[in-house]
């Protein structure tokens, strides 16, 4: 029997165009007052990319995307995508400085951009690019708006494959600048795939975008509802009480929230989200960052009816693991076994040869949703990437004898004093036990006759909370070398979009 050929390619506009014949009239998207169904969701993407094209575009140029969570964040994403160009996500809060790397390093050749963010892009208008389709406001360019009514409502359906970008999302930079990780239609289009089956999305179905979505996981958790005929309502900017009105109003079926949020709801009452309109909620699911023992509990105990996850992934990976809710009390600081379709090895960093069960070691990953490699940088892709395919961003991992997955730190911020390694993850999951202490972030600071002293920031709950009640507090738990040596006290520690916290910052 001759072979059939492989067919249409995955491509993360398909599920729009489908639900826009399946289920013209459902809305999509919800941004305060305004809505978009399916219908118009597909006719204003394909009208975008052909405005694009019409201006002297072609497949496979780099087009910025300079907006916060807003009704046209999935439009703009899928009408890139439909003309075959490659989405340049921009953060609303970097500085022009930070800006200008992404933009010059990227080498777009046009700017899609709410206009009140025009200070990050304006200094390349006629240099960088000429293109510049502006919201709300037009200092430098066309009005938005006045571009879709203008161009042809056919759907572009640029030639397209499986392994082509449809974005170049830059990485966080939480150890230095961040280089530009290129991500192909078919990592997302799985994820979309595996994420509605795992966290329940699907036609019916709602959700929130939470996290930004100019990070990778705020996107693709996001969109996820878009590419499967749910919907999506936007929470425009982070606010615990917002939130929580949101999920009265919208009712969604899951939620994706980093483990800031969490912390931040907390803040707010011990009985926050047990006092909550929560009904109809079934699924939360936490990444982007550690999730604190004791944050997890509390979530828990406060949500009963609740599944909750916790997950693991990467821009450079997408979701290597997922910490199901059967588990999530009987593993202590799990992320879970490899999710679908990945492979998983941990390798000493000193021999590269693979460690046993229960033994830290550098985790590596292998499956269809890996990244294509860093823009214009085949060092640092060659750096990430071993002969068998398998990609590491340099996360310190334990795998016990059932396959589940321990996240123990990242190589970078481990701390070496004394010639001891010292995991920051485990001292500040002590530190956060304690009833005076929010947040913890452990680092390691030069020391002249240690190497590196263990260093403790430390945002209080209760004022009164000295140093000595936290050392004598973490030497019932830990080992002297592992305790800290130097305390600080803050208001908040400094993080990034994804809520990660910013240990280069500490440090400096």
């Amino acid at each position: 029997m001759p072979l059939l050929p492989g067919g249409a390619p995955l491509h993360i506009a398909s599920g729009i165009r489908e639900f826009a014949i399946a289920s013209p009239d459902v809305e999509a998207v919800v941004d305060g007052d305004r809505r978009l169904t399916y219908r118009e969701l597909d006719d204003r993407s394909s009208r975008l990319g052909q405005a694009l094209l019409a201006r002297g575009l072609a497949r496979g140029d780099f087009v910025a995307v300079v907006l916060g969570n807003r009704l046209e964040y999935p439009e703009v994403a899928a009408g890139l995508a439909k003309a075959g160009l490659v989405s340049v996500p921009v953060n609303p809060r970097y500085t022009a400085a930070e800006a200008r790397h992404v933009l010059t390093t990227a080498r777009v050749r046009a700017v899609v951009a709410d206009g009140a963010l025009v200070h990050l892009y304006a200094e390349h208008v006629g240099n960088l690019f000429d293109i510049v389709l502006e919201m709300d406001t037009t200092p430098t360019g066309e009005p938005y708006e006045d571009a879709l009514v203008a161009a042809d409502p056919a759907d572009p359906r640029a030639p397209v494959g499986d392994t082509d970008p449809f974005t170049c999302c830059f990485t966080g930079g939480t150890t230095g600048l961040p280089k530009g990780a290129l991500l192909s239609h078919r990592t997302r289009a799985l994820i979309f795939m595996g994420g509605a089956l795992e966290w329940g999305m699907g036609p019916g179905r709602r959700t929130i975008a939470v996290a930004p979505m100019y990070h990778g996981a705020g996107f693709a958790f996001a969109y996820l509802a878009c590419a499967t005929g749910g919907s999506v309502a936007m929470l425009r900017k982070w606010d615990p009480k917002a939130f929580l009105d949101l999920v009265a109003s919208h009712r969604p079926h899951s939620v994706f929230l980093v483990p800031a949020h969490l912390q931040m709801l907390r803040a707010l009452g011990e009985d926050t989200l047990q006092d909550a309109d929560t009904e109809g909620l079934e699924t939360i699911y936490c990444n982007a960052a550690p999730l604190p023992q004791p944050l997890k509990l509390w979530a828990m105990d406060s949500l009963p009816e609740v599944g909750f996850h916790e997950i693991y992934g990467s821009t450079e990976t997408g979701v290597v693991s997922n910490c199901r809710p059967a588990d999530m009390r009987r593993k202590e600081r799990c992320v879970g076994p490899p999710w679908f379709w990945n492979e998983a090895k941990l390798l000493s960093p000193e021999t590269g040869e693979p460690v046993p069960p229960g033994q830290p070691g550098e985790l590596f990953v292998r499956s269809p949703m890996l990244f294509s490699g860093y823009l214009d940088d085949p060092a640092a892709t060659e750096a990430a990437t071993d002969a068998d395919g398998y990609v590491t961003v340099g996360d310190i991992a334990i795998q016990d004898e059932e396959g589940f997955l321990y996240i123990v730190d990242r190589a970078k911020d481990m701390v070496i004093t004394g010639g001891v390694n010292v995991f920051p993850r485990e001292v500040e999951e002590v530190l956060l036990t304690h009833p005076g202490v929010i947040e913890a972030a452990v680092i390691g600071l030069p020391d002249e006759q240690w190497g590196e002293r263990v260093t403790a920031v430390v945002v209080p709950r209760d004022p009164s909370v000295t140093t000595e009640d936290l050392e004598t507090f973490a030497r019932q738990t830990l080992a002297g070398f592992k305790v800290p040596r130097e305390w600080r006290f803050v208001d908040a520690l400094p993080r990034n979009a994804a809520g990660k916290v910013l240990k280069r910052k500490l440090r400096s």
